[in-house]
């Protein structure tokens, strides 16, 4: 799958083990499953690849304090038990977000993503 990121400072941390070590406080285990995901997604074939994985944790987010998550969904950097996750979106194969993103009619199709974020889900 492609992958674009939606900022440089983004792509810095997705495809730097020492970057996203300083994110996560020093914590190396995190930034190479950090790494682990992200190669997970650059080989899948397309989104569906990615969501039948257990330990990925897929799922769609929802708005909340003011953040509009249309569209989004994350997959954990590590475990569920850790609060780390990797917010993506779908694209289409002109790098535009599918409105509506209906990710069960369109999962086979999906072969571009955009890497929005890598954040701590409780702050």
């Amino acid at each position: 799958m492609e992958l674009i990121y939606a900022t440089e400072k983004v792509r810095r941390l997705c495809q730097s083990t020492n970057t996203a070590a300083k994110l996560f406080g020093g914590k190396k285990e995190l930034a190479i499953s950090l790494a682990a995901r992200i190669n997970a997604l650059q080989s899948a074939v397309n989104i569906k690849d990615i969501i039948v994985q257990k330990p990925f944790h897929f799922h769609q987010l929802k708005n909340k304090k003011g953040k509009d998550l249309d569209g989004y969904f994350a997959i954990d950097v590590k475990s569920r038990s850790d609060p780390w996750r990797i917010i993506l979106r779908p694209l289409d194969s002109d790098k535009k977000p599918f409105v509506p993103c209906h990710i069960d009619e369109i999962a086979e199709y999906v072969e571009i993503v955009e890497i929005r974020e890598v954040s701590n889900h409780y702050e």
